[in-house]
């Protein structure tokens, strides 16, 4: 039996469905567009705020950590008490917490304001995808689930590009409000749409949410902190033997409940598990290469942070397209293909990125882009559907949710593995200028790429040689990196593969 997901031809959308659809794809661009708005106006609320490295760090990773704890609490909410009704409570949540720096802007309600935020966050994206796929007849899934997959992946440049428009004119409260106003618009756009709730709703699984939000929350904590605190340090290792453990106990109680937080039983389905897998490999590798190349056009190239944000935006091109067909695709050839083929074409883009040099220009790096975009609009899609069309209706909150998880722990998991990967890799390339510098910033520029063309930047002698040598030391960690993530995803797709050798050797043989 094919490891695939065949569906008839998807019909046209009535009038409500368009509304229903944009609602859900507007509320989910915003919590995704959130998590990379701040990315830009970091400096800026250091010096109005007096903010630390340490508290500008956990004004990003707080929203984030809130929202992979409790996203798959999100969902089932959203099966117990409506998809329509978490959706608005999400949205007036996301609402109050990116209000509250308006008025309370000390670092301590920042870092307090982008947890409540990613509480709302957490709320929002299940139920967005849910309320399609339980509204929607299943002939119009594919195209309902490609348009929401292609706003997902681009949601992130979109924060990008508008904080930095922002930026160009106002202060940095100016991304707090506008993320204010769309949420409460969107709260209000929310309450047109129908509400969703299956007619045989479980109780709310408290010890399975309770757990989920530990084993998550210390996994991504322990690889989000891993880079700069290393590996091996207790912290990490307390944190991730933590998770370890927490899953365990998760798993022990899971499997003994009737209604089940998550039921660990969709795993044994192919399409649901290879669905899953999948979407941490795209997302580790989307977010690695992000976290990467962006420091690449600012450290190497010399742009600035908004030219960067625009530089990235080209992703979109063949990421939207084919985002849309790859339920086409998959009708045809069968899930397994296109996904494979997806994941094979990413992979190829980050080797492809693997090879950038100190003089590569943009035209270069515009067609790596342009293959990674491809290869993500390929896959995203396809892998959303095998997870949902595996699942119960009454249950699409929770695998929503699923769906959620595993892009935020991907996506933790690659810039763990890129950063610590670029670090090591930048480490050895400087070394041999070391000992060349005052004592004093040998530590600085060991530990920093950025520190060190500072450095060079207001140096009067030997500036220009520390220049070269940290960006060639920054370009061989860069490279190692990239490296590093097409080796992932190529493993990724080899996993595919293989699993079409499986299903072919239990082929005629009874369950």
């Amino acid at each position: 039996m094919a490891w695939g997901v065949n569906r008839a031809p998807s019909t046209s959308l009535t009038a409500r469905q368009h509304w229903t659809l944009a609602v859900s794809c507007v509320a989910v661009a915003l919590v995704v567009a959130s998590m990379a708005a701040l990315y830009a106006a970091l400096p800026g609320i250091a010096v109005a705020t007096g903010a630390t490295q340490g508290q500008l760090t956990w004004v990003i990773d707080g929203y984030t950590l809130a929202l992979a704890c409790l996203v798959l609490t999100g969902g089932a909410l959203g099966d117990r008490y409506g998809r329509r009704a978490t959706l608005l409570t999400g949205l007036l949540v996301f609402s109050a917490g990116s209000a509250l720096p308006l008025a309370l802007s000390e670092p301590a309600w920042l870092i307090g304001s982008r947890v409540i935020a990613g509480v709302g966050a957490a709320l929002v994206m299940p139920s967005t995808l849910s309320l399609l796929t339980s509204g929607f007849p299943t002939a119009q899934w594919g195209r309902a689930v490609g348009v929401w997959a292609g706003v997902v992946s681009v949601g992130a440049l979109v924060g990008l590009v508008g904080s930095g428009l922002l930026l160009q004119r106002w202060s940095w409260w100016s991304i707090f409000l506008i993320l204010t106003v769309a949420g409460i618009a969107s709260a209000v756009a929310a309450l047109t749409v129908p509400e969703s709730r299956p007619r045989d709703r479980s109780r709310l699984d408290i010890a399975g949410a309770v757990l989920s939000a530990v084993a998550v929350g210390l996994f991504v904590g322990g690889v989000t902190e891993a880079p700069a605190r290393g590996w091996l340090s207790p912290g990490t290792l307390g944190a991730l033997v933590g998770s370890v453990l927490a899953t365990v106990v998760f798993i022990a109680v899971e499997l003994r409940r009737e209604h089940a937080l998550l039921s660990l039983r969709l795993f044994g389905n192919r399409s649901f598990s290879i669905g899953v897998v999948s979407l941490v490999v795209q997302f580790l590798a989307c977010f690695g290469m992000f976290f990467l190349l962006q420091q690449y056009l600012q450290l190497v190239l010399g742009y600035t942070p908004m030219r960067a944000a625009i530089a990235m935006a080209p992703l979109a091109g063949p990421l939207v397209p084919l985002c849309l067909l790859a339920s086409r695709l998959t009708a045809r050839v069968g899930l397994r293909a296109v996904t494979v083929g997806g994941l094979t074409v990413l992979a190829v883009g980050l080797f492809l990125m693997s090879c950038l040099q100190v003089q590569t220009t943009y035209p270069v790096v515009l067609r790596c882009v342009l293959v990674v975009g491809a290869g993500l609009g390929l896959c995203t899609a396809p892998a959303t559907s095998a997870i949902i069309v595996s699942t119960p209706n009454a249950r699409h909150g929770m695998a929503s949710a699923v769906n959620d998880a595993a892009r935020e722990v991907g996506a933790a998991m690659g810039i763990a593995v890129a950063g610590s990967v670029l670090a090591a890799g930048y480490r050895y390339g400087i070394e041999s200028a070391l000992p060349e510098l005052p004592e004093q910033v040998r530590g600085a520029v060991a530990d920093s790429p950025a520190a060190a063309l500072a450095l060079a930047e207001h140096s009067r002698q030997g500036g220009h040689l520390l220049t070269s040598f940290a960006r060639a030391a920054f370009v061989h960690g860069f490279q190692q990196a990239m490296v590093a993530l097409a080796a992932v995803t190529a493993v990724g797709a080899m996993a595919a593969l293989a699993d079409r050798a499986c299903a072919q050797r239990n082929v005629g043989r009874k369950p």
